[in-house]
Parts: structure tokens; sequence; C-alpha cells
């Protein structure tokens, strides 16, 4: 996904970000990560340029503090911020956009993986059920045998799919919402419900 921020957007975010509180460059880094779902993950060298010419033009400071560089707000830069709220309030709504896309790739991701499971489980039912009407006993325990074995293999296949698609999501950066967690964990007690069915056939 390509970043939200379009020529100069990065420029006001970071002194926004910085009217919030003092921040040292890594600190911003990990921000900009986090309000952007992982869309954007800025790098030393697109950061610290931009401070840098922050700094010259007066809008922020900095200090050492220990090992690490702090930046500030100055007066000026609190008053460019203050004179453009309506760019950031079209940056803040960019920045949304981006993290329910996200949200909702995952929700997608679970529903599917769910869906393929609930079909692979009903067939195994359905095939169970035929089987047991024509078979032998010993015939019909190893089918038995075999059909627990393909649904054993269907739900490792679907809590791995699930596990890879939550993984992939931290890794790019991205977070869940509240109401997400709790939308995984409905689809999540779905599933569990049709599995049940499933196996009472």
């Amino acid at each position: 996904m390509s970043p939200v921020f379009s020529h100069g957007d990065l420029r006001l975010y970071i002194l926004s970000l910085l009217d919030e509180a003092p921040r040292h460059g890594y600190d911003l880094m990990q921000a900009l990560t986090e309000r952007t779902g992982g869309t954007y993950s800025p790098s030393a060298g697109t950061i610290y340029p931009r401070l840098s010419k922050l700094e010259e033009e007066g809008l922020v400071t900095k200090t050492v503090d220990g090992r690490k560089t702090v930046y500030e707000i100055t007066d000026a830069g609190r008053a460019e911020v203050a004179n453009r709220t309506g760019d950031l309030e079209g940056i803040q709504a960019g920045l949304a956009d981006s993290v329910r896309l996200i949200a909702d790739e995952v929700r997608g991701s679970v529903r599917d993986a769910m869906r393929s499971l609930r079909a692979d489980l009903a067939a195994a039912s359905r095939e169970e059920r035929e089987q047991a009407h024509t078979a032998p006993v010993d015939g019909a325990r190893s089918r038995s045998r075999e059909q627990l074995s393909r649904a054993d293999a269907a739900i490792t296949e679907f809590r791995g799919r699930v596990r890879s698609e939550l993984r992939s999501h931290v890794a790019r950066g991205g977070e869940l919402t509240a109401s997400g967690v709790d939308e995984i964990e409905a689809a999540l007690r779905q599933a569990s419900d049709a599995v049940a069915h499933a196996m009472r056939g």
C-alpha cells in the first residue's frame, strides 16, 4: 500500500507530532508507523533531514539528552500547525482510511479461512454419513479415522493461515483496534460452532 503522505504532508505531520510532545527521531519513526497502521515506516534517512530543515526554519529546536537528541517545537512551529488545521484534518482522514483498509484485509482473510474450513468439515461429515450406511464396520471405522485425520488437518491449516495473516499484519507495523479484535473473536466462535455442528451431523 502506498504512503498516505503527499508532498509536504510529512513535514507538517512531523510538526504536529512535536506539537503533542518533544520526541527523539526514533520515537517519531515509531509514531508514524503506528499512526499509519504500518502502511508507512519511515527510515532515519527520511526523518532526520526533515528535522534538520525544520530546525533551519526555526520551527523546532533540539537538545541532547544522554545519547538521544530530543526535538521540540518552537512557537513559530506551533503557529504553523495552528494555521494549517484544515490540512492536518485531511491528513488524519487519510491515515484513518489506511488503518481501516488493513483491518478489512485481516478480517477478510479470517472470513475466507473460516468459509473454507466449514466447507471441508461439511464435506467430510456428508461422506462419513454416506459411507456409514453402505460399508462394513471395519471399513467404516477405517474411513472414520481417515475423515478425522482430514478434519484435524483442515483445522491445523486454518489455525496456521490465521496465525500467518496476523503475524504478517504485525510485521508490517499494523495494529488492530479493539473492535477489530472483537470481530475476529466472534468469527472464531462462529467457526467453532460450525465444527460442533458438522460433528453432530
